[in-house]
């Protein structure tokens, strides 16, 4: 598998084979920097830190993608549950998934494994 080298083991285990990493356990969960989230496989910008909010699931939250173009929806019916699984659109890896409880203005939230995210701090112009 391509990512094989590039992942830890934890995070192969939720971008490739679809888990899901423990809540409240997540490196960005309580990030409250200006930036952008990026796929942790391809490098593509998911989400923007302005869409990030606590909704105290555990997971990293956000109400809507950078670019739509770049997330991609799927029917996941694993442990006996239809849920709708987001993934890079590029690349396949899995993220997490979307549910419909969100605030507004979209009442979605994109629930985001930490593990398949990178950080990329907004660099402020002096």
């Amino acid at each position: 598998m391509k990512f094989k080298k590039k992942l830890t083991s934890e995070e192969f285990e939720v971008c490739v084979n679809r888990g899901t990493e423990p809540p409240f356990s997540g490196n960005l969960l309580y990030n409250k920097e200006d930036g952008v989230y990026t796929c942790k496989c391809c490098g593509s910008i998911l989400f923007d830190s302005d869409s990030k909010y606590d909704s105290k699931s555990g997971w990293p939250s956000f109400w809507a993608p950078s670019n739509n173009e770049n997330i991609r929806e799927k029917i996941d019916y694993d442990y006996g549950m239809i849920r709708k699984a987001v993934v890079c659109s590029k690349c396949g890896c899995h993220l997490g998934h979307l549910f419909d409880d969100g605030p507004k203005p979209t009442g979605l939230r994109y629930c985001i494994n930490s593990l398949s995210l990178d950080f990329k701090k907004k660099i402020n112009p002096s």
